[in-house]
């Protein structure tokens, strides 16, 4: 019976696996740095009685694009898609208040974050102009011949004025 024997795991190791433990996956290809995110607690109003006044349990998730390390047509889909969510330092904020604790709040943050990212991360689907067939063209202007017609004899009969 042979004792296999794993090599020790060198210094190399730990810091990559350090490195992945820190990165925020979006797809398969795109992940970004946690130390990217920026989180602030606030006070939240709505459910929670007296908690509301005690505790900060929103989230204000603060992204910087301009230092990420993502794809530049990425950011560029990015702010499209995120509008008003971006400031003009190119700084997208997330906030989120819908949950009674810190944990849930950044969560659900960091899950719109994610959900806003794998949407920009995706190109769209190039547009191939197209005409309409010359079939799809006469049922059209049959239609507008028809709705003419029914229009036409709203209007008051002819000889009674």
């Amino acid at each position: 019976m042979a004792l296999s024997v794993r090599p020790a795991p060198r210094a190399a190791d730990f810091a990559t696996a350090r490195l992945f433990q820190s990165m925020l996956r979006i797809t398969d290809r795109l992940a970004i740095d946690e130390r990217d995110i920026e989180e602030h607690f606030v006070r939240a109003s709505g459910p929670g009685g007296q908690n509301v006044n005690k505790v900060a349990t929103a989230v204000e998730l603060r992204f910087d694009l301009s230092a990420a390390s993502l794809p530049q047509e990425v950011k560029d889909r990015l702010i499209v898609l995120a509008g008003s969510r971006v400031t003009t330092d190119g700084v997208l904020l997330i906030d989120s208040r819908e949950h009674r604790t810190q944990a849930q709040n950044r969560e659900a943050a960091r899950a719109r974050l994610i959900a806003l990212l794998q949407q920009a991360a995706r190109r769209p689907k190039k547009r191939r102009p197209t005409k309409p067939t010359a079939a799809a063209r006469a049922r059209r202007l049959t239609a507008k011949r028809h709705r003419s017609a029914i229009k036409y004899r709203r209007g008051s009969p002819t000889g009674e004025d």
